[in-house]
């Protein structure tokens, strides 16, 4: 998506006025709960408790009704249906007595964080009745759905759709309490594949992760399994000229698991900014012959026989831990505040003691046994993730990797930290700070070019160069709380 003087002139225009009307918190940071670390100090078994529910996401009016597609272009209205899109509920319990959890994963290309709370907020009499502790929402990034942001409409007006949102909660809410009722006991384990043919990154430095991790529940009674796969790369197999509505290769890949073991699938994804996509041979002659979708199939097809592929997965001890930490972004993106403002897309502008404009989002960092898992807002770089940032000879500020963060597996002090993507928001890319380069004129309206003649898109789409310091931070602050409670005593006694 390419931001444009008509864009910036629909959200100055729409914004006029509502920023004097909607005054700001004088000190935003005490809207802020700090996370604590949901710890099980009793002992730990080998058996959990899971189940899972899946619902079509497909407004009645999709044929009459204006709907558009989101992730390249604007104004792109949905002239018919190759797939429907879906969410997928997942419901984990440890049967440590502390409650359940739920993971919810759209086939969607984003879901913004007003948005989530909305249906976090939906799911109350949910809470209630099933005791469930916690909440999180993910996204395929699908760039072959329904516009679910707002930024791919006829501006000036905004591309999403109530109607079309209320059904996402209202299938989120169907789903999430059928797979509470459809939860059986059984053993979590834990496995992954190298993946080392079907993706690409387009910029440099080429950093990503190829590793396919699979999470398999085995219930006891024999009935079907339920997978969770991770995976790096954006879901836009059918690419910027599609005009059908289509849950895109997670879709395929869903569907050849189901038909060749029975299991059900949610599907998410990892650190994809930077841009990890698929492989696509011969993308000009696919397009052409409109060989896509057949395409997008084989796509899907393959990654579910790597799935299917994983040997020797190990079980996971029963305990699931977590913390949930909401934290701040400073927003130098002025086009998305103002587009906010405009209601163009639903983000909520802050106003910090600095005087910086900020968006508030959140992380939440998982133990699965042994396994952790973090669950991170937008498209993070990998090179954040992992390291391998550019050196200062080759980046675009002349800055090396001192200027970014420490890579947040080092951070959580773990290698294997499983990092899921567009998780409880959407705030775009994420990208290193010694990479980060605007353009000198027009910044965040048009692409940079770079001194090595380089273009910077993925900027214009960010909240700005703050973003990694900030989720680095928040991650730091979680660990803190993590590993102070591992000081707690053990707690004997019955689960």
């Amino acid at each position: 998506m390419k931001f444009t003087d008509r864009f910036l002139n629909a959200a100055l225009t729409g914004a006029s006025g509502i920023a004097k009307k909607r005054a700001a918190p004088a000190d935003p940071e005490k809207t802020l709960r700090e996370g604590v670390f949901d710890r099980w100090t009793g002992p730990v078994g080998d058996r959990w408790s899971a189940g899972f529910a899946r619902r079509v996401i497909m407004p009645d009016d999709v044929d009459t009704a204006a709907y558009y597609i989101a992730g390249y272009r604007e104004n792109n209205p949905a002239r018919g249906v190759l797939d429907p899109q879906n969410v997928c509920a997942l419901w984990l319990d440890d049967l440590t007595g502390r409650g359940g959890t739920l993971l919810l994963a759209f086939d969607a290309v984003g879901i913004l964080q007003r948005d989530v709370l909305g249906i976090r907020a939906a799911l109350g009499n949910f809470r209630v009745y099933t005791g469930c502790r916690e909440i999180t929402v993910c996204c395929t990034h699908n760039h072959a759905g329904i516009d679910t942001m707002g930024l791919w409409g006829p501006l000036p007006r905004t591309g999403k759709n109530k109607k079309f949102m209320a059904l996402l909660t209202a299938k989120a809410k169907e789903a999430a309490f059928a797979a509470y009722r459809d939860r059986r006991e059984g053993r979590l384990f834990h496995g992954s594949v190298e993946v080392p043919d079907m993706q690409e990154d387009i910029r440099t430095p080429e950093v990503y992760s190829r590793t396919l991790t699979r999470l398999r529940f085995q219930p006891e009674d024999g009935t079907r399994e339920v997978w969770l796969l991770n995976f790096a790369a954006h879901s836009e197999s059918l690419q910027g000229c599609n005009s059908l509505i289509s849950a895109d290769h997670p879709c395929y890949l869903r569907e050849r698991i189901r038909s060749e073991t029975g299991a059900e699938t949610v599907y998410t994804v990892g650190a994809v900014g930077g841009m990890i996509s698929m492989k696509l041979e011969d993308e000009p002659l696919l397009r052409r012959e409109h060989r896509l979708p057949e395409s997008t199939r084989a796509i899907g097809y393959k990654l579910a026989g790597y799935a299917m592929s994983v040997k020797d997965d190990a079980p996971l001890p029963a305990r699931l831990d977590y913390i949930r930490q909401p934290f701040f972004i400073p927003a130098e993106n002025r086009l998305l505040t103002l587009a906010g403002l405009a209601g163009i897309i639903g983000v909520d502008r802050w106003v910090l003691p600095s005087g910086e404009a900020a968006i508030r989002t959140e992380l939440t960092y998982m133990e699965l046994g042994n396994l952790p898992l973090l669950f991170l807002p937008g498209e993070l770089f990998p090179e954040l993730a992992y390291g391998g940032a550019l050196p200062a000879e080759a980046s675009a500020t002349g800055e090396g990797p001192e200027s970014n963060p420490p890579a947040l597996t080092e951070t959580a002090g773990d290698n294997r930290l499983v990092i899921v993507g567009l998780a409880n928001d959407e705030i775009g890319y994420i990208l290193p700070p010694n990479d980060f380069y605007l353009h000198p004129q027009k910044p965040y309206l048009e692409k940079g070019v770079d001194r090595f003649g380089r273009r910077h898109y993925e900027e214009t789409n960010s909240v700005g160069p703050a973003a990694a310091a900030a989720i680095s931070e928040a991650l730091r602050r979680a660990m803190e709380k993590v590993r102070e409670s591992a000081k707690l005593p053990v707690v004997s006694g019955q689960k």
